[in-house]
């Protein structure tokens, strides 16, 4: 295939995804519960190598919604003290967006009112930037399984995906 026909096939492909999953007709499907989570099955990713912060998810608690291509998952940042704040969070990928639906506190999940979207290149989302340039979309698309997300943060991105 030719180089210019088939960046505009990817073109295209990349407009369409973006018109389903991030247009102005999208919709958040349901969000389900926060999971339960286990620490001993963190898989780290990089966020900042000036920070204190180790930030890492449960492999356990990803996912990647079929109604409305959110990637959602448990996010634990530890600090060198030992103190975790965890938090479960999704990404929208075609806009580039996170939302915190909950953060765990004394042994419990505190369910946000009403979350909004924001920005995941913000600074208080440094950490989900970071997650989803490492894996969790592949560009402005959504990957399409939990276990090809987990296989980018060990592995790295496919140069496809990038």
């Amino acid at each position: 295939m030719k180089p210019v026909l088939f960046g505009l096939m990817a073109l295209f492909s990349g407009l369409a995804q973006a018109q389903l999953f991030g247009g102005a007709d999208w919709q958040e499907g349901p969000v389900p519960a926060p999971p339960a989570f286990n620490l001993d099955r963190l898989l780290r990713f990089e966020v900042d190598s000036r920070s204190a912060l180790v930030y890492a998810i449960d492999p356990q608690t990803l996912s990647v919604s079929e109604a409305d291509r959110v990637v959602r998952y448990v996010v634990v940042a530890t600090s060198p003290s030992g103190v975790r704040n965890i938090f479960f969070e999704g990404l929208r990928c075609p806009t580039g967006q996170v939302k915190t639906y909950a953060r765990y506190a004394d042994g419990r999940w505190i369910v946000a009112a009403d979350p909004p979207w924001q920005d995941m290149a913000g600074r208080p989302s440094r950490h989900a930037f970071a997650l989803a340039r490492q894996g969790a979309c592949n560009n402005a698309g959504t990957p399409v399984t939990a276990q090809e997300v987990v296989r980018n943060l060990r592995t790295g991105p496919s140069d496809a995906a990038r």
